[in-house]
Order: C-alpha cells, then sequence, then structure tokens
C-alpha cells in the first residue's frame, strides 16, 4: 500500500494580541486556521518569529499581523531572507500597494487614475483642490496612525519634511471595500456612515463599481493572493481610491452570511494550492 501523500505545512503569521479599533483580528485568524486545518498542517507565529522559522514550512501565510511600523526589523530582515531563499509567502512580496508604503497613491494620482489627489511636496501643494481641511499621513502609516486632519495654514510647515503625504478631505457619501483572491472578486462590504468605517454592511457593486476596483487589483504586482480595495464615493458619485491594502488586509468575515464565508475560505485554500503548485513547478 502506498504511504499518503504528506500534506503541505503553512506558517501562518499573526498577532493575536493586536488591538484594533472596531475589529477583533484574532477572532478572525482562529475561525480561519481552523477551516484551513482541514487540508494543511499548520502553525502560528507572531510576524517577529516568522523569518527564524520559515524554512521548516512549505509556505507563509501573512494574515492579521497588525502594522509593520511595529515591528519593521523584523519585517524587513524576514522579507530579504524570503525572498532570497525563494519562500513561498501569500501574499506576494511583489505588491505595490500598502505592502510597499504609500508611494502608490502619489503615482497613481500622478498619472490620472480615480484615486483622491494626493502630493508630498510643498511646491506641489497647487495641485490640490482648494479644501478647508486637508488629511495628512505618514508615507509608512497604517490603521490610522499618525494620520491628522489639519487646516491649510499648516500646511506648507508638515509637507517640507518629505516623510508625509498631503490628501484634500473628500465629504464622501461613505466607503466602500472590494475583497479579491488572485485577482478575482469575491465580495463587498461598505460603511454607510462616514463617521462609522467599521460599522459596515453587504454591498451590491455595480458592473462600473467592479471595474473601477478591477483596474487596481490588475495594476498591481500580485498573482497569489488577498487584496482589499478601498474607497470612497465622492460627491459627485464618482468613486476615488482610499488605499489598495495588499499585506494583510483586514476581511471582516464575521459580517459575511455563512454561504459567502464558506466560499471564501474554498477558494483561499484553492489559492494556496495553487502558490504552492506554481512553486513545485518552477
Amino acid at each position: 500500500m502506498s504511504a499518503t501523500a504528506p500534506r503541505p505545512r503553512l506558517l501562518y503569521v499573526t498577532d493575536l494580541a493586536y488591538q484594533a479599533r472596531g475589529r477583533r483580528y484574532c477572532d478572525e485568524d482562529i475561525f480561519l486556521t481552523s477551516r484551513l486545518r482541514d487540508t494543511f498542517d499548520l502553525a502560528l507565529c507572531h510576524p517577529a518569529d516568522a523569518a527564524a522559522l520559515m524554512a521548516s514550512f512549505d509556505a507563509v501565510v501573512i494574515r492579521n499581523s497588525g502594522p509593520v511600523l511595529h515591528y519593521r526589523a523584523a519585517y524587513d530582515d524576514f522579507r530579504v531572507r524570503a525572498l532570497a531563499a525563494g519562500v513561498p509567502v501569500y501574499n506576494q512580496l511583489t505588491g505595490k500597494g500598502d505592502m510597499a508604503g504609500k508611494q502608490y497613491l502619489l503615482d497613481l494620482s500622478a498619472a490620472g487614475h480615480p484615486v483622491i489627489p494626493t502630493v508630498d511636496r510643498p511646491e506641489d501643494l497647487h495641485r490640490l483642490p482648494r479644501a478647508d481641511t486637508y488629511v495628512v499621513k505618514p508615507r509608512t502609516g497604517a490603521d490610522s496612525i499618525g494620520l491628522e486632519f489639519v487646516t491649510p495654514d499648516r500646511l506648507s510647515r508638515l509637507a517640507a519634511g518629505g516623510d508625509v503625504l498631503v490628501q484634500p478631505r473628500v465629504d464622501f457619501r461613505y466607503e466602500v471595500s472590494f475583497y479579491f483572491i488572485d485577482r478575482t472578486f469575491q465580495y463587498a462590504l461598505f460603511a454607510p456612515r462616514p463617521d462609522r468605517r467599521w460599522d459596515l454592511a453587504p454591498y451590491e457593486p455595480t458592473a462600473a463599481d467592479l471595474a473601477f476596483a478591477q483596474r487596481f487589483v490588475d495594476w498591481n504586482a500580485i498573482d497569489h493572493g488577498i487584496q482589499r480595495v478601498d474607497a470612497c464615493r465622492a460627491p459627485g458619485g464618482e468613486l476615488l481610491l482610499v488605499e489598495l491594502e495588499d499585506l494583510n488586509p483586514y476581511l471582516s468575515l464575521d459580517l459575511l452570511d455563512e454561504r459567502t464565508r464558506d466560499s471564501f475560505v474554498t477558494r483561499m485554500t484553492a489559492s494556496l494550492h495553487r502558490l504552492l503548485g506554481a512553486t513545485s513547478a518552477a
């Protein structure tokens, strides 16, 4: 009798103790790992331990690991070592969105994509629409850490350092997030109240909405992984990109109906098998 083939081994990177406003990261990862164990041999670790442990696994899955700025040196070490060793990482480490900082907001804005106008130099402030209030955010920020709302008279001083981005504050109608696996749309959620970002409800996107979100997923350099396209509905009715989350996007799985949640897990499992298959073929 032939021996049963060994199951793939996943190192699942998460920070179960991370406290996020309006979300319980740990619950989402407890649920996901409980389902992924049906198919994979799996162990959980803190992001600071990933580099030391990854050699014993077939792939690394980065999930709700919290803002990288809290463990910058450890993440940079992990990234360098994983790329050098050819370790399969989910999400792929080739992303051009939040995975690489906020530069993409400048690049997309300058290229004329439907993004909230963004600049990073005092001499470019004139390119922004006039507004009563502006948003200033760190280039390496995450989870609203370091975000400020400022009046026009403070802009030049804040922008002079080059380590922040400046955007006009948009009086949007609501925020909406589109969730993708391997470039394929899965579901959408929106926050009907602008002052309550994480009070989310199911959202039925139009064909135009999906085309908007798909353009950013297709622009990004990730074939294996989960992406979340965050947008706002501007006063004129158009969608504008707020963020392209491509490192460890929170998924709000607890807000989905059982059928949609099960479908997501099934497709994530298939995506991980494709990642492992592509790595074996290479």
